[in-house]
């Protein structure tokens, strides 16, 4: 199973464009030491010149960089950030999405549990959905299946959370086309 995180970058800075139609600076949270966030670092600068958005990536490598990155986008006058989902990201996700409402900043997030947490927005595979395409692939292992012989899957479904109670805190006003879009949206 792949995750095809780092393919979403460009559909995610559209969304967060739509939340956010006059951003033209986004930054980046990301872990350099996570493989995957480097990669969806990577994918999301070859997508923001379609959209005129200039990044700033902000590395962190630990909890004690996230006030200090978020200072920096502020100093920066980021209009909003795109958090990339990881370890290190995922297990401190609260601290994160305290610190966006803190500073105002308007996140679109790599997973869904940190809309859960309050965050504004995610778009990202459905995990619920690639689980279950996991226990199809165990079954075939049980019944004699050689891993090796199965191909790799890539997910077939994405989902679009908006939290509005987040976006009304932030003074944003979510359009309703977007609205009709989401997979959730929390009030």
């Amino acid at each position: 199973m792949t995750s095809s995180s780092a393919e979403l970058g460009g559909k995610r800075l559209e969304l967060l464009k739509q939340v956010v139609p006059k951003a033209s600076r986004v930054a980046v949270l990301y872990n350099p030491a996570d493989r995957s966030n480097v990669l969806i670092l990577k994918q999301l600068q070859e997508s923001a010149p379609t959209l005129s958005l200039t990044l700033q990536p902000l590395a962190v490598r630990e909890l004690g960089e996230f006030e200090s990155a978020f200072l920096s986008m502020t100093r920066a006058r980021a209009h909003a950030m795109f958090g990339a989902a990881g370890a290190l990201t995922n297990e401190h996700k609260e601290v994160l999405v305290d610190l966006a409402a803190k500073h105002r900043v308007p996140a679109m997030w790599g997973h869904r549990q940190f809309v859960d947490a309050g965050g504004l927005m995610s778009y990202a595979v459905n995990l619920y959905d690639q689980n279950r395409q996991a226990a199809v692939y165990v079954d075939k292992i049980l019944k004699g299946a050689k891993p090796g012989d199965l191909p790799a899957e890539q997910p077939t479904k994405f989902e679009l959370l908006i939290n509005l109670k987040t976006a009304k805190g932030l003074g944003l006003t979510v359009a309703q086309s977007l609205l009709r879009q989401a997979d959730q949206v929390i009030e």
